[in-house]
């Protein structure tokens, strides 16, 4: 699943307005956090998480990582927040249209 530029530059809009509804800790990501955060994927389409400083690890490995495991789209790696998109699955539901 791919977006454009524009698709893209829609969702950091939207992105931008919203509140990080999680944060990514020491403990990284666990098998829980993920479905925590696939979850909300599924009900908000558009998620917004905070790396927190004791997190050494690197934010894009972070954001792929989590991508690949809930079937979502990288949207923004920025400072210290993450975006990701995913659509959802029954179209009368979708909150987002690209």
């Amino acid at each position: 699943m791919n977006i454009t530029s524009k698709q893209r530059s829609f969702l950091k809009g939207l992105a931008m307005k919203t509140e990080p509804i999680f944060q990514v800790g020491k403990g990284s990501i666990t098998p829980e956090f993920t479905e925590a955060v696939r979850e909300a994927l599924e009900k908000r389409e558009l998620v917004k998480l905070h790396v927190l400083k004791n997190n050494a690890d690197d934010k894009q490995e972070i954001a792929q990582t989590l991508a690949e495991r809930t079937g979502s789209i990288v949207v923004q790696v920025i400072g210290s927040m993450i975006v990701l998109f995913k659509y959802q699955k029954d179209a009368e539901k979708r909150k987002i249209n690209l």
